[in-house]
């Protein structure tokens, strides 16, 4: 919902940062997975109880995703690195649920599996309708400049780091907050099925 809208606050510092790297020899890939192993290293900080640390892991990853894609415009965008840098966000996105799993499984497994059960749903409907989007020849830009078309939704990339912030900042909240935001989860996944069925199936008559 506010990823779109947050996109000229962040893409300046991030398109420097970018460059600044290009010129180290850094490379987008080198990015991304530096980013994915530090957000990885946020869920023993979690089972550990040590959510400042996690926080901060957290807040890595998130930059890391900001620059690689920002380095990759400065250099050579590739599908290869889109491909990597998709796959390891949704990795990173299961793992922080498990982190508070682990740390307390008597309050927080079951709302985690729930809040899981619900990344499922946002995940799948998002990756479906950006397949049919490229087959289609579907374009834009709102997100910015990305590897491919998705539809947007109520809860998106920012939102979801400000309930993995508020969690590590609340971690005896973590059960209420999880199921709230598995509720905005459930509500982005059905206004996109709604919104891809609609729309495929315009384009459909269109061509009958």
């Amino acid at each position: 919902m506010f990823d779109s809208r947050l996109r000229p606050l962040i893409d300046p510092p991030l398109n420097a940062g970018g460059r600044a790297l290009a010129r180290f020899g850094v490379s987008a890939d080198q990015v991304t997975l530096g980013g994915f192993v530090l957000g990885l290293l946020a869920v023993p900080s979690l089972w550990q109880g040590q959510y400042g640390l996690a926080l901060a892991l957290i807040a890595l990853n998130r930059l890391a995703d900001g620059l690689d894609g920002a380095l990759a415009r400065a250099t050579a965008p590739s599908d290869r690195g889109g491909f990597l840098d998709i796959c390891l966000d949704f990795l990173f996105y299961a793992a922080i649920p498990l982190g508070f799993a682990l740390a307390d499984p008597s309050r927080n497994a079951l709302v985690a599996a729930v809040l899981l059960a619900s990344f499922i749903g946002t995940g799948t409907s998002f990756l479906a309708f950006a397949i049919m989007a490229e087959k289609h020849q579907l374009t834009t830009q709102a997100q910015g400049k990305k590897s491919f078309y998705y539809l947007e939704g109520l809860t998106e990339g920012a939102e979801t780091i400000g309930c993995f912030v508020l969690m590590c900042l609340l971690p005896n909240w973590f059960a209420p907050l999880a199921l709230f935001y598995a509720a905005l989860c459930a509500i982005t996944t059905a206004t996109r099925v709604v919104r891809g069925w609609h729309t495929f199936a315009a384009i459909e008559t269109q061509r009958s």
